[in-house]
């Protein structure tokens, strides 16, 4: 339910919500949500009984409404609605889409081992998971921290969970920032570790530990660098290729049609991050281009504004991108 006023300072607005719980979960604690919305806004929010009124413009005002409507219904779904969760919503409520905040949050893959619900927190992260839904290869290409690797984390083992697939395999090149394994210590297993480590760091936190544990021990979920690869068919297999942008072309080719029946395969990775010897073509960069328009075939392009780590994190990567620019420019 809503009211409409006029003052001399601008309409004011007001919404009637019934739930006083989810209202104070939707206000956040010291009203802190609310604070978020009204100055990204430029909306006066002020929180009364179950009455949210707002005073401003009137399309910032329809902004703000439409997303505390939005994120009420989120919150009256059972969804644990977080501060982090009103930034990302704030991100959305200025992109076009044909789909509403509540259709991306509302849209869980999988419960974690603490009953956190995994779902997407952006427009591209909801379009990633249903084409890894919809397409038997899915390219995830852009900047750290969109979520790339731990939504396609999530949507394999929930595709084992429903046994739709038999194992999942997670490879990655072994081999960055000009470093050989040569002059690491230990054997190849040990030289290898710390590249998929972040792999192993994804799974632990999706997945209850021991389950994961025997899983791995059993051989169906595995863990391994690209090389390995090499001469395999994979069927019924969940295979995610991490920071493909530091394959090479002939590695890329080599893992692409190493796809078997009934088989699904995620490759993510920034092609802003390339690792390989000056000269050396990305495989990303080259699949991409080559396979873009294949039926069957998708490509996912993420940008800064679905970034889900730290606010800074976004902050960075605009700046690093501004830095690249200006350097170019001269």
């Amino acid at each position: 339910m809503e009211t409409i006023t006029e003052k001399k300072s601008g309409p004011v607005e007001t919404l009637h919500f019934e739930d006083s719980g989810i209202i104070k979960l939707l206000c956040g604690e010291h009203d802190q949500n609310l604070k978020k919305i009204g100055k990204k806004l430029g909306v006066k929010v002020r929180i009364k009984g179950n009455d949210i009124t707002m005073e401003g413009r009137q399309s910032d005002i329809y902004q703000a409404k439409t997303l505390l409507q939005e994120l009420y219904f989120v919150a009256e779904s059972g969804y644990r609605l977080t501060p982090i969760d009103v930034i990302h919503a704030l991100k959305m409520l200025g992109q076009n889409s044909d789909i509403g905040i509540k259709d991306v949050f509302l849209d869980t893959i999988v419960m974690t081992p603490r009953k956190n619900a995994i779902t997407p927190k952006s427009f591209t992260q909801k379009a990633y998971v249903d084409a890894i839904r919809n397409y038997d290869i899915v390219f995830g290409i852009g900047p750290a921290g969109t979520g790339k690797t731990y939504l396609a984390m999530a949507m394999a083992i929930t595709a084992f969970m429903k046994k739709q697939v038999d194992r999942i395999i997670l490879t990655r090149p072994a081999v960055e920032a000009g470093e050989k394994l040569g002059f690491l210590p230990g054997d190849l297993f040990e030289k290898v570790n710390p590249y998929l480590r972040p792999l192993y760091d994804a799974l632990h936190d999706i997945m209850d530990f021991d389950r994961a544990s025997e899983l791995l021990h059993q051989g169906i979920i595995e863990v391994a660098p690209i090389a390995f690869m090499r001469g395999r068919t994979l069927n019924g297999s969940f295979v995610i290729l991490d920071e493909a942008q530091n394959t090479t072309a002939e590695q890329m080719k080599m893992f692409l049609t190493r796809i078997g029946f009934n088989s699904r395969a995620v490759i993510t990775g920034d092609i802003t991050q390339i690792d390989l010897p000056s000269g050396a073509v990305s495989g990303l960069v080259q699949a991409h281009r080559i396979l873009e328009k294949i039926p069957g075939i998708k490509c996912v392009f993420f940008s800064e504004k679905d970034i889900v780590r730290h606010p800074l994190v976004e902050a960075i990567i605009k700046a690093y991108d501004a830095a690249s620019q200006k350097k170019a420019g001269k």
